[in-house]
C-alpha cells in the first residue's frame, strides 16, 4: 500500500506549485480611461467644383460649345496660377431635352428639342486668398452650374499631432482624478488606442452666377481635427 501512495503524493507536490504560479501571472488592476484634444487650423486648400452647360440642336453642336466654353474656363484657371495637376475633368455628360405633349388618348407624346452637354471641372486652389477671383473668372467665361466650394488642408499632420497630445492629456487627468476618488494612484501605461476623426472640408456654396465687377466674397474659416484616444493604467 504504501507503494501505491508514495507517486500520489509526489503528483500532489507537484502540481500545487503549479497552481500557485498560475497565480501569480494574473494581470494587475487597471483603468481603461478615455480622452479627446482638438486643435484647429486655417484651410490652406479650397476645393472648386465648376460646370460649364451649353445646349444645341444637335449633340455635335453642343459638345462644340461646350468644349470652346471650357477651354476657356481651363485657360483662365492656368493664368490665375492653377497647375495641370489641379485641374480634372470630374465628367462629361450628354442628355437629349424633350418636349411632351398630351395627345387625345391620353398618350404622350415626345418631341426631340434639344441636346444638353455638360462638363464638369474639379479645381484645387492653393492659394486660398484667390478663390473668389477665379470663380468669378470662371463664370464670367462660362460656368453655369456647380460653384460648390470646400475648404481643406493638403497636410494636417502637425494639427492632428497637436490634438493627439491634448488627448493624451485629457485620459491622463481623467484616470487620476477617477483613481484619486477611488483611493488608488495610477501606474504605468499598458497601452494607447487612438481614432483620428478628420473633419469633412467645409462647404460652402455659390448662391448666384452674377458675373460682378468684384471678385466673388469667400471666407475660409478655420477646420477643426479631433482626436480620441484609449488609454489602459495599471493602478497601484
Amino acid at each position: 500500500m504504501t507503494r501505491h501512495l508514495l507517486p500520489l503524493a509526489l503528483a500532489a507536490a507537484i502540481a500545487f506549485p503549479t497552481m500557485a504560479g498560475a497565480a501569480d501571472t494574473q494581470p494587475p488592476p487597471r483603468i481603461v480611461v478615455s480622452g479627446e484634444g482638438q486643435a484647429t487650423v486655417a484651410p490652406d486648400l479650397a476645393l472648386l467644383t465648376l460646370s460649364v452647360m451649353r445646349e444645341a440642336k444637335t449633340a455635335r453642336a453642343a459638345l462644340d460649345a461646350n468644349n470652346d466654353a471650357m477651354a476657356a474656363v481651363i485657360a483662365a484657371m492656368k493664368s490665375s496660377g492653377v497647375k495641370d495637376r489641379d485641374l480634372q475633368t470630374a465628367g462629361i455628360q450628354i442628355n437629349p431635352r424633350y418636349n411632351y405633349t398630351n395627345k387625345p388618348d391620353g398618350s404622350q407624346e415626345a418631341e426631340l428639342v434639344a441636346y444638353q452637354v455638360t462638363n464638369t471641372l474639379s479645381v484645387r486652389v492653393r492659394d486660398v486668398d484667390k478663390t473668389g477671383e477665379i470663380l468669378d473668372k470662371a463664370v464670367s467665361l462660362g460656368v453655369n452650374q456647380g460653384g460648390g466650394i470646400t475648404f481643406t488642408n493638403d497636410n494636417p499632420a502637425a494639427t492632428v499631432t497637436e490634438a493627439r497630445k491634448k488627448a493624451v492629456a485629457d485620459a491622463m487627468a481623467k484616470a487620476k482624478t477617477l483613481a484619486e476618488a477611488a483611493g488608488v494612484s495610477i501606474g504605468r501605461v499598458l497601452e494607447i488606442t487612438d481614432q483620428n476623426v478628420a473633419p469633412p472640408p467645409m462647404p460652402i456654396n455659390a448662391k448666384a452666377f452674377d458675373a460682378a465687377g468684384a471678385s466673388v466674397p469667400v471666407q475660409a474659416g478655420e477646420n477643426s481635427y479631433a482626436v480620441q484616444v484609449t488609454v489602459t493604467f495599471e493602478l497601484k
